[in-house]
């Protein structure tokens, strides 16, 4: 039980890295043709996380990939369930990782248009998703006795989900436009702060708005419970926090508001999730929990040794990738993309 707890705890952890971490990204690329009024600018927007984009990504794969071997069960009936989700997901990032690197293979500003536009689209649908995802996993989904998913993907598309998945969409938004005034000189950080001013009341109410949808259609409240009913308050004062400071001028500190915003939105989740994985909606004894759906007990310490030896070490390179190209992209920055 004390490894298939500290399993979920990792692959919370993973999924809070990576909301944090890529949810920057998204909003970024889902920005660019609005703040980029010209080749130039765009290029400078994708440049501002062209270091840090695709490494964001293994936080999800890494994810994945600990979901399979700590939970197969999980893995299989989560896969099976978000097949046509996961597969708009899988398109959507393929198409904005070839637009990262094809945009500037040619110079015709019709390529560089269209481009510009895939990488959005491929910013907007994970975005979009990932929250549908995750609340869909806590109100529950149609899963039988034998831990198989009976539903459509019109199942994913209830009032609940939907909300959550355009709310975790607007706070990525608010993410990257202020990740930009950090990043970016000039007017593209300009435009991004008056976007971020404008954005980040919505934002509050949009998580606002999940939040109430959660506690009257899921059992959060039972979960949560007194002491863990912190988490979703926490969450909303960071996004409170988020326009105080930027109105403020003082962007790092509204950075780390939209970061607890993230961060706790996401804890909220999965904390009302514990110990399940996956709820059934056709009857609670049928939901998946870290014990029914669990590897075995070797596995799960052979995995933790693994772990601990090489998530540091990630850790440790993806900070030093940070570190290194820690400086804003100016007009006169030589641009790669």
């Amino acid at each position: 039980m004390d490894l298939q707890a500290v399993w979920f705890l990792l692959i919370t952890i993973l999924f809070t890295g990576f909301f944090i971490l890529e949810g920057f990204d998204y909003g970024v690329g889902i920005l660019l043709p609005f703040l980029g009024k010209n080749d130039k600018e765009r290029r400078m927007i994708i440049n501002s996380i062209g270091p840090f984009w695709d490494g964001n990504e293994v936080w999800i794969i890494t994810a994945g990939g600990a979901i399979f071997a700590a939970f197969p069960e999980w893995y299989a009936t989560l896969f099976s369930g978000f097949y046509l989700a996961l597969a708009l997901i899988l398109f959507a990032l393929i198409f904005r990782g070839v637009g990262f690197e094809f945009r500037s293979k040619e110079v015709k500003p019709a390529w560089r248009t269209t481009w510009d536009w895939l990488i959005f689209a491929g910013s907007l649908i994970p975005a979009l998703l990932w929250g549908v995802a995750l609340a869909n996993l806590l109100r529950g989904l149609p899963i039988d006795a034998s831990f198989t998913f009976v539903g459509s993907f019109w199942d994913l598309l209830n009032p609940y989900a939907l909300v959550s998945g355009i709310a975790f969409l607007s706070l990525f938004i608010l993410h990257g436009a202020i990740f930009l005034s950090l990043k970016v000189e000039g007017v593209i950080a300009d435009r991004a702060i008056t976007l971020a001013k404008r954005l980040w009341i919505p934002s509050l109410v949009l998580v606002l708005a999940a939040g109430g949808l959660g506690l009257f259609g899921t059992d959060m409240v039972d979960r949560l419970g007194i002491l863990s009913g912190i988490f979703p308050l926490v969450a909303g004062l960071g996004i409170v926090a988020t326009g105080w400071y930027v109105g403020k001028g003082q962007f790092g500190t509204a950075f780390i508001g939209t970061v607890i915003g993230i961060t706790f939105s996401t804890i909220t989740i999965f904390r009302g999730l514990f110990p399940r994985v996956m709820v059934s909606s056709l009857d609670p004894e049928w939901s998946l929990t870290i014990t029914n759906a669990s590897s075995s007990e070797y596995t799960l310490k052979v995995m933790s040794i693994v772990a601990l030896i090489f998530v540091p070490l990630v850790l440790l390179y993806q900070g030093w990738s940070y570190w290194t190209f820690r400086k804003r992209i100016r007009e006169d920055t030589t641009l790669e993309y």
